[in-house]
């Protein structure tokens, strides 16, 4: 069975976009928030991001070609942007911690 064909894959992948989606269209609220509701959208934020990071992680350690020829387009379409796969987490969590320090 290839890595696209596992239901867990799948569904993981299918799970990831729809909160992704979600979580964005509530972000663009996110300046009528009130203090509680920011420290509760940064922490979902962070724990989508994680559950990515597992995601593309399983992407980079099978030995499926498919899974390795999607990290290297990641990799390719990234770097036009002249970053790489880890410079991109850690531009996310940057902002996230930069969105904690303006709650205080």
């Amino acid at each position: 069975m290839s890595f696209f064909e596992s239901e867990i894959v799948q569904e993981e992948a299918k799970r990831l976009f729809t909160d992704y989606q979600e979580l964005m269209q509530l972000g663009s609220d996110y300046g009528k928030f009130d203090r509680e509701g920011k420290k509760k959208f940064i922490s979902t934020m962070e724990a989508l991001m994680q559950r990515y990071r597992v995601f593309m992680k399983r992407f980079e350690l099978s030995e499926d070609f498919q899974a390795k020829m999607t990290v290297e387009q990641l990799r390719t379409q990234l770097g036009q942007f002249g970053i790489t796969p880890e410079q991109m987490f850690e531009q996310m969590n940057m902002t996230l911690e930069r969105m904690k320090s303006q709650l205080d």
